[in-house]
C-alpha cells in the first residue's frame, strides 16, 4: 500500500468540477483507491464517495493505493492534488 497527505489549497475545496476529473483519474488505476479526512474513508472511484467527505481549504487528506499499479496510482494522484486542488 502507498500513500500521501496534502492539504487541499483550493478556496473551494473538493467540489464538485475537480471531485469529477479526480475520479475519473482514480478511475483509470486497477487498485483500490480511498480518500481519507478527519478518519472517514471514502472510495475515490466514486463522486458520491469524494464529495460526501464534504472537503474545505485548508484540511487534510490521505489518499491510500493498494494493489498491482499503487506506486503508479499514487505519484499520478499526487500530481493532479499539486496541479488541480
Amino acid at each position: 500500500m502507498k500513500e500521501f497527505t496534502y492539504v487541499i489549497t483550493d478556496p473551494e475545496g473538493i467540489h464538485a468540477r475537480p471531485a469529477g476529473l479526480l475520479v475519473k483519474a482514480a478511475a483509470g488505476f486497477k487498485s483500490d483507491i480511498k480518500i481519507e479526512k478527519d478518519g472517514k474513508a471514502a472510495n475515490a472511484k466514486t463522486i458520491f464517495g469524494v464529495m460526501g467527505l464534504g472537503v474545505k481549504k485548508d484540511m487534510e487528506i490521505k489518499v491510500t493505493a493498494d494493489g498491482e499499479d499503487e506506486a503508479e496510482a499514487v505519484e499520478a494522484l499526487q500530481k493532479f492534488f499539486n496541479e488541480n486542488l
